[in-house]
């Protein structure tokens, strides 16, 4: 029992590493969810990888890095509605072309500064275990925006998820909704990102959602599954880094991704039919 519980009895920054972790972990459930089944993964991605110029900036000029993720997370929203919106080209061509931009902007300005590198793992890779209380208060208001406006919007947000036009015709704007969803993606990636990183913060979003989506047939219990195993998730990671001295970020998104991977194992063998019985040969 020792194994399992004295590392977050008897220290305080695996305290405040699982409470961090349990809060990105419901925030990540909630707009993961709409994630999964509006098929944003691809914005998901780009958004979790856009933002770094932006933290990379702030991080050489002195300011907050979580202020620089905010603009570029704003440059990559404001840059895909202006190239869809002005040109004939799809969402997707425009999230590609300002994912790559602004990942290659992002290395650019990384590669120039030879005091980055410091820095630069604990943007890629987060820094749970040394996690700040303030970090953790703005985490705590973050879910909490994410989770109020979530559960205001809930009847458009599903029509969204399954026909933008019923929702058009019940009197709700897709636009504006879709442009609020993205809002809450961009600011689940711009505060987790001080936890668990800008490259794994996308896990955290798609992985637990994914799992729910395969044991619940309504969002709201898709979202209560994603919930649960994203907080199973954390404290399994955390537990795992702590015995076995791994990263803790990437350990917590490993863990997510193989129960995943374990539930679909599992409904798979279960939906195998049986193999029929033969009747015996006279």
């Amino acid at each position: 029992m020792d194994w399992w519980l004295t590392p977050f009895l008897s220290n305080a920054f695996m305290q405040r590493a699982l409470l961090a972790g349990v809060l990105v972990a419901l925030s990540s459930a909630v707009v993961g969810t709409f994630v999964v089944l509006r098929g944003l993964a691809f914005i998901g991605d780009a958004l979790s990888h856009g933002v770094l110029p932006g933290i990379a900036v702030a991080l050489l000029v002195g300011i907050p890095g979580i202020v620089g993720a905010a603009v570029g997370a704003l440059l990559m929203i404001g840059g895909i509605s202006l190239i869809t919106n002005r040109s004939r080209l799809s969402s997707d061509t425009a999230i590609g072309l300002l994912f790559v931009g602004m990942l290659a902007l992002g290395v650019v300005i990384v590669s120039r500064s030879t005091s980055f590198s410091g820095d630069l793992v604990r943007v890629l890779f987060g820094e749970i275990l040394g996690i700040s209380p303030a970090s953790v208060i703005t985490q705590m208001v973050s879910t909490l925006v994410v989770v109020v406006t979530a559960t205001i919007c809930a009847r458009p947000f599903l029509l969204l998820c399954f026909s933008p036009e019923q929702a058009q015709v019940m009197g709700f704007s897709s636009r504006r909704y879709h442009n609020l969803m993205l809002a809450l993606i961009a600011l689940t990636v711009i505060v987790s990102f001080q936890t668990v990183g800008t490259l794994l913060v996308f896990g955290m979003l798609l992985a637990p959602a994914s799992s729910g989506a395969l044991l619940a047939r309504r969002i709201g219990a898709m979202i209560a599954w994603a919930a649960l195993l994203g907080s199973a998730a954390v404290y399994l990671g955390l537990l795992i880094s702590y015995h076995f001295n791994t990263a803790a970020g990437s350990t917590i998104v490993l863990s997510s991704t193989l129960i995943f991977f374990v539930i679909f194992a599992v409904q798979n063998l279960r939906a195998r039919p049986a193999p029929r019985m033969e009747a015996p040969q006279p």
